[in-house]
């Protein structure tokens, strides 16, 4: 359940009730795509760079190991050791975005397997079933992801079959959460908006979904390639319609400014794979703007990553060795660099969260969007 606890603006600040513990809004969600976040960061870690909130993929769990090894290990909880609230996607941008030969039907979507091309259908029923085995904590509804921009037929067809399919979500789900041996009979669902970059569209599908009164809403479809502007301009189209008592969730963003500004337009949850995969390759955030490790100037620098910076990296080592590191192709770089990125992500809700209980978002804003979009 969601509770507004402040409003400043569009900006909301909150928090979301879930059989699996509360986490405070605007929140951001340390993705965990095969149950574990790539560089080698593990359930503990996470409780110490101040994560809240863990996604993983419900495709890429059903394609290995398999959702009924998860649930005999005891769900996402048993498998990965991690206690806090999970999510699980759909799937369904990785089955438009990495599948081949799919053919999407009314009852769902055919395809290959990326890893060993073996035929896998997957509906709405299915999705729901395999999350129910991961037992996350939120569930999202199996829906079509359209390329932006799409022709506009093709985008009203795919919203309303999303619609149905959204509806086959919900009816699916409370069948799960009523057997005697699901793991999570708690579980929540999140309906997932639509639409391409088409106003109306996005307006007339949100009207629809939220009729169907869901535990959230999520604003899919975007930061897949369109201008920066455009998606600003669908999170404002969209946001007034959105049930004003429900969270809001804006899927795959994205940059610590992205964040701001999505937040400044309405949304309370966010989640993206860059935090973790530029630390990967060195590009990492501070509060001084973005720096690029590999050069260099940082090959005898003594000083951390981000002098006002408490993660594990920043607190005991310096710019040169972690230079080293990722010049030698050592693991512990890697993951100590996302080890940082993460906990600048984390900690930046936190500021943005200690912004609006003091009711000056709107000043953090001006101040830290400059910032923090900078390249050093």
């Amino acid at each position: 359940m969601y509770k507004l606890l402040k409003q400043e603006g569009a900006a909301r600040r909150g928090e979301f009730h879930t059989v699996d513990g509360v986490f405070q809004t605007p929140a951001f969600m340390n993705v965990a795509t095969a149950a574990a976040i790539k560089g080698g960061i593990s359930a503990d870690d996470l409780a110490e760079l101040h994560c809240q909130i863990m996604l993983s993929n419900t495709y890429h769990l059903h394609v290995r190991p398999g959702e009924e090894t998860v649930r005999e290990l005891g769900g996402l909880k048993g498998f990965t050791g991690w206690r806090g609230p999970t999510l699980t996607d759909s799937g369904g941008f990785q089955v438009f975005s990495l599948a081949t030969l799919r053919t999407i039907q009314e009852e769902g979507v055919a395809f290959q397997s990326h890893v060993d091309g073996r035929r896998i259908f997957m509906g709405p029923e299915e999705s729901m079933q395999i999350q129910s085995k991961l037992a996350s904590t939120i569930a999202m509804a199996f829906d079509e992801c359209v390329e932006n921009p799409a022709p506009y037929d093709y985008a009203e067809r795919s919203i309303e079959r999303t619609t149905r399919w959204l509806s086959r979500c919900k009816r699916e789900m409370q069948r799960l959460n009523t057997l005697p041996d699901t793991l999570n009979p708690h579980q929540l669902l999140f309906g997932i908006n639509q639409g391409s970059v088409f106003d109306d569209l996005r307006i007339r599908h949100m009207r629809e979904i939220a009729g169907l009164d869901l535990d959230g809403y999520a604003i899919g479809g975007l930061a897949v390639g369109e201008e920066t502007e455009v998606m600003y301009h669908v999170i404002e189209q969209v946001e007034p319609e959105m049930p004003k008592d429900k969270i809001r969730y804006l899927m795959g963003v994205g940059t610590p400014v992205n964040i701001i500004e999505g937040v400044y337009r309405g949304v309370d949850l966010f989640d993206c794979v860059m935090p973790s995969r530029n630390a990967r390759h060195g590009h990492l955030f501070t509060s001084e703007g973005i720096i690029n490790l590999n050069n260099a100037k940082y090959k005898t620098d003594p000083g951390p990553i981000d002098r006002s910076c408490g993660c594990p990296a920043c607190r005991r080592h310096s710019r040169g060795y972690l230079w080293h590191l990722l010049r030698a192709k050592e693991m512990l770089g890697m993951r100590l660099l996302v080890m940082h990125n993460l906990y600048f992500y984390n900690t930046l809700m936190e500021k943005i969260r200690s912004a609006l209980d003091k009711g000056r978002f709107e000043a953090f804003r001006r101040e830290w969007v400059p910032i923090l979009g900078k390249r050093i």
